[in-house]
Order: C-alpha cells, then sequence, then structure tokens
C-alpha cells in the first residue's frame, strides 16, 4: 500500500459540498450551540434590515413635516435596535469561537490517534516536518474557517438576501439595477475558485515542505557542523524558503483577487441608484427618504459580498487544509487482524513459509523465504549491508507483512494477534532505539503495564532479579536520570541499555536484536551477553550482527544477502561467505 501523501491523486479532490459531508462529523456534536448561534445570525439580519427602512420612513414623515418628537422617538427605537444588534453579534462571536477551539482539540486528536493506529511503512514514505504541519498549520485554517468564517460567511448571506429582498420590495425596477453587478460576480467566482483553492494547497504543500527540511536538518546538525557543511544546510534551506515565498506570494494573489474586483461592483451598484434614482424623483415617482434607504440597503448587500470576497478566499484555504488533513484521517493500517485458520508447525515459536517482500515502488527485497525458529535457541542473521537481514527481523516483528507468504507465531497466523499480544510476546531492540523527554524510569516502563504500578523500590528490585542492575548502575541517578527527546544527555550506548532494559522487563518469547551492541564497550557487550544466557530457557533470541564475535553461541547461523536466506551451519563457514561476497562486491 502507498502511503505517500504528497504523491498526486486525483481520486482525493472533492467538491465543496463533499467536503462540507466529510467534515459534518467534527461539528454534529456542536448542533445545538450552531443552532443557537444561527438564530442569533438571523435576528442581527434582521435587525440590521429593520434599521434603513426606519430611517426612511423617519425622513419622509418627520424630517420632512418637521415633526422633531417623532424624530427623537424613531432615533431612540433605532439606537435599540443598532444595540440589540450589537448583542446578538456578540453572542454569535463568542458561541462559534468555542466551537472553533473545541472542532480543532477533537480535530487534533483524530489525526494523533490515527498517526498511532499506522504501520512504520506510513513514516518511512512521509516526512516528520510536513505531518507537523498538518497537525499544527492546516488544523488552524480549519480552526479560523469554523470559529471566525463560517459565521461571518452565513451572517453576510443573510444579510445580502434581506438588502436584496428590500431593494426589490421598494422598487422593483430600481432594484434589478441595483442588483445587476452582481451577476457578473457570481460569474467571476466561480470561475477562479478552483484557481484560488489550487494556489492555498500548494502553499500549503509548500509549507509543510520546508518544515521537513528544518527538521531534517536540525536533527542531522551535529553531521553539518562535523563535516562543516553550513554552506549546504543554508543552500538547502533557501532554496525551500524560496519555494514556500513563491508559493505563499501565489497563494496571497489568488486571496485577494476578489477584494478589488468585488469593490468595484459596490461602486457600481451605488452609483446605479444615484443616478436611476434621482431620476426617479426628479419625475416623483421616488422619495428622499426611500433614496436613502436604497442606498443602505445597497451598501448592506455588498458590502457583505466585499466581505465574502475575503471570506471565500478564507474558505478555499480551509478547503485546502482540509484535503491534506482529510488525506491523513482516511489512511486505513495495512497490517490488519485476520481470523486465521492456516497453522504452522506445531513445535515452532515461528515460521516463514514462502514469503516474498518488496517495499511501495520498489524492486523484492526477499525472495521465497522458509524460516523456522525453535523454542529456546539462539539463531544469528549475518550478510553484507542492505542484504535484507533489518528486513527479515522487521516482518518477524510484522513491522511489515510478506508481500506473498505468511508468518506463524506459536502455530498461528501472527497477523491473527491483537497489536498489545504480539508486542508482549516479541522483543525488538534497534540499533538506534528511540527515546522519549522524561526520566529513565519513564523510558524503562514505555509500553509496559506490568510495573507501571510500582514504586522505585519495587522496580528497582524487579530489574535485580532479572539481572539488570548492573546497567542500571550506568546511569548517575539510577531511574530518575532525567533524558531529553533528543538523547543529547545520555550516549547512544546507554540508549541502547535502556532499550535492552526495556525489552527484557516485558519477558518476549522472541528477542530479537538488531546490531544492538553496536555502540558500547566491550566490557559492557560482555554483560549484555551473560544476560542474554541467563534469559528463559524458553525464550528465543534472533541477533543481527557485523561483528561476528556477538554470535559465535548462536544455535544456527543464516547468511542473508540479495534476498535470500542460507543456513550457513558453521561459524568458519558464515565468515567464508561474509569473504566470499565482499570480494565479489
Amino acid at each position: 500500500m502507498n502511503y505517500n501523501l504528497n504523491k498526486p491523486d486525483p481520486a482525493k479532490k472533492t467538491s465543496v459540498l463533499g467536503a462540507m459531508k466529510k467534515m459534518w462529523p467534527l461539528i454534529v456534536e456542536e448542533k445545538r450551540i450552531i443552532i443557537v448561534a444561527f438564530v442569533a445570525v438571523i435576528v442581527n439580519s434582521l435587525l440590521s434590515l429593520s434599521a434603513p427602512w426606519l430611517i426612511a420612513h423617519a425622513i419622509d414623515t418627520f424630517i420632512v413635516g418637521h415633526d422633531y418628537h417623532g424624530v427623537l422617538v424613531y432615533s431612540g427605537i433605532i439606537l435599540t435596535i443598532y444595540l440589540f444588534a450589537l448583542v446578538t453579534s456578540y453572542l454569535q462571536t463568542r458561541l462559534m469561537g468555542g466551537v472553533g477551539q473545541r472542532v480543532l482539540y477533537r480535530l487534533r486528536n483524530q489525526i494523533f490517534n490515527k498517526l498511532q493506529s499506522l504501520p512504520i511503512a506510513f513514516f518511512n514514505q512521509n516526512k516528520a516536518g510536513d505531518l507537523i504541519s498538518r497537525i499544527n498549520n492546516d488544523t488552524d485554517k480549519i480552526n479560523q474557517f469554523f470559529s471566525q468564517s463560517i459565521v461571518q460567511f452565513f451572517s453576510n448571506i443573510f444579510l445580502m438576501a434581506g438588502a436584496a429582498i428590500f431593494l426589490l420590495i421598494l422598487n422593483i425596477r430600481l432594484g434589478v439595477a441595483t442588483l445587476s453587478p452582481a451577476l457578473l460576480l457570481l460569474l467571476i467566482t466561480l470561475v477562479l475558485s478552483p484557481w484560488v483553492k489550487k494556489k492555498n494547497l500548494g502553499s500549503a504543500q509548500s509549507l509543510g515542505g520546508m518544515s521537513s527540511e528544518i527538521q531534517e536538518s536540525l536533527d542531522n546538525f551535529k553531521v553539518i557542523i562535523a563535516f562543516n557543511r553550513r554552506d549546504y544546510f543554508k543552500k538547502r534551506f533557501q532554496e525551500v524558503n524560496n519555494q514556500n515565498y513563491s508559493a505563499a506570494i501565489g497563494a496571497g494573489v489568488a486571496n485577494n483577487t476578489f477584494t478589488p474586483i468585488y469593490g468595484l461592483a459596490s461602486n457600481l451598484g451605488q452609483l446605479i441608484v444615484l443616478a436611476y434614482g434621482i431620476a426617479l424623483i426628479s419625475h416623483g415617482e421616488f422619495t428622499i427618504g426611500l433614496l436613502i434607504s436604497f442606498l443602505s440597503y445597497a451598501n448592506n448587500f455588498y458590502n457583505p459580498l466585499r466581505q465574502l470576497a475575503a471570506l471565500w478566499s478564507n474558505f478555499q484555504t480551509a478547503l485546502a487544509s482540509w484535503e491534506r488533513v482529510y488525506e491523513i484521517l482516511v489512511m486505513e493500517n495495512n497490517l490488519p487482524m485476520v481470523t486465521g485458520t492456516d497453522s504452522g508447525e506445531g513445535g515452532a515459536l515461528l515460521e516463514f513459509k514462502n514469503v516474498n517482500f518488496s517495499y511501495p515502488d520498489g524492486k523484492e527485497v526477499l525472495h521465497h523465504i522458509n524460516l523456522t525458529l525453535e523454542k529456546g535457541k539462539t539463531y544469528a542473521l549475518v550478510g553484507p549491508t542492505g542484504g535484507g537481514k533489518t528486513t527479515t527481523a522487521s516482518i518477524m516483528a510484522r513491522l511489515y507483512d510478506p508481500t506473498t507468504g505468511k508468518v506463524f507465531l506459536n502455530g498461528k497466523d501472527i497477523r491473527s494477534y491483537a497489536p498489545e499480544e504480539r508486542t508482549q510476546k516479541i522483543g525488538f531492540i534497534l540499533q538506534e532505539p528511540l527515546m522519549f523527554t522524561g526520566t529513565v524510569r519513564e523510558n524503562i516502563l514505555y509500553g509496559n503495564d506490568i510495573y507501571v504500578g510500582h514504586n522505585n523500590a519495587e522496580l528497582e528490585a524487579v530489574i535485580r532479579d532479572a539481572g539488570l542492575q548492573k546497567l542500571l548502575d550506568r546511569f548517575d541517578q539510577g531511574l530518575e536520570t532525567t533524558l531529553a527527546g533528543s538523547g543529547d544527555t545520555v550516549s547512544l550506548g546507554q540508549k541502547q541499555l535502556i532499550a535492552f532494559i526495556r525489552a527484557v522487563l516485558r519477558h518476549p518469547e522472541l528477542l530479537i536484536l538488531d546490531e544492538a551492541t553496536a555502540n558500547i564497550d566491550t566490557v559492557t557487550e560482555q554483560l549484555l551477553e551473560d544476560i542474554l544466557r541467563n534469559l528463559p530457557a524458553s525464550t528465543t533470541k534472533v541477533i543481527i550482527a557485523h561483528r561476528l564475535n556477538t554470535i559465535e553461541n548462536a544455535d544456527e547461523i543464516f547468511f542473508v544477502n540479495a534476498g535470500e536466506l542460507v543456513q550457513a551451519g558453521s561459524m568458519e563457514h558464515a565468515m567464508e561467505m561474509l569473504l566470499h561476497n565482499t570480494r565479489k562486491s
């Protein structure tokens, strides 16, 4: 399955209506609040629309008749209307602001939970910086749409519709003439909207690319300093920054295209009102009060229209961001649980049957692998770099599924195990283990619910009983030694010790060590070997190593190269195969 989010896929494109339907689950819990907010919007629009008619009546009745008491009464009524409009405007803004923040909270939770459920293949095909940009920047644009734009959008729609109705009621001929420029605006909007959305999508993707470049460069900053390649860092950043600048300029131009056009239409509408209205007054078919109210209703129609120009651009931005977010939400894990009926050999802990594997859009990495691991034995995988050792181990731990063929654990299809059950049975120590910001204790107990309730003294007793105390003694403050997420506070060797303790305390039936002793000293390596020998007799061990002295006590050695797995037999034979492969390459 291809998990590349930035690979163009026309099937992912959705219409505005389709996007709104997909967004509905995000706001369904806010339905009542949204209804109240929209009632406030309607009331606000009605109050705003009633004022011009009252002003026209006051002018034609009281001002023309010199009835100043009536003018004062109507002024008070109009002031009261504006005050009520202020209250309803504040209410709708306050309600929808809360809706936006809650939608943002739920959306980010959904994305993060989805990321937690996706396989390692997804993260291999997508850069962390781009994913961070989708979680932070894109969701924030969606939040702005819900908290600000959507209420303003519908408020302006109601205000425009009401103003158009009043214009047509007061004088249908003048009303039609006043509204005629809006038809041209509708056509322009329909034509330009896809272009605006495309520009905003490009800008969002460019921002994600820049975040990825920054994250990648900072992660590798030690290497950049060590090789004195700051110039390369600057050049790469300058390239992505220029790309982001160009994309942002393009999106900015697109987003501001509607505003001057809508402003021109507003001015044309007002000119039509003045010219046509004065002509009607000169023929006795219109009054000054109606002309003033007409101008006010024209403003109530075209001013919201100008605001809609900016809001429509924001809407296109939100849709572009939603597409990027929705791409993650619809991803499916390609490692599903199955109800397997096939079974492997009864006495084997792990078995490969006719396993083939290839990465997405790549050549086949493993060819027709058949392998049986018995309980309690130690197996070694040796071979040149890129030969398929780590891939084989990853399939053992079900980080990937075979392209074809099957893997059995304790005689059952490995896909039939729940993730919690499978990871309890299989421990995996990587060459560069992952550490989290926190303490040694927190990192040791990561993913292990057995000892979560233990205090430090109880946990240290468990560590002693497991023969791991000497590893813990390598940390100055023991379990309370603090770690930074980057791992700079401890050495790479110490990180491997933590990973070792973490894996052993889970009491796995299968323990896989992928170059787990590559970054530690000889004394510590010997200590780890002693601990491995003292593991329960039922524990099966798979060791991947380039240093042959680390696998000299293995029960069986397999040579992995060019996607094929061959039993090497003795240690001497394994060395001969490695030497032969080195000369050949």
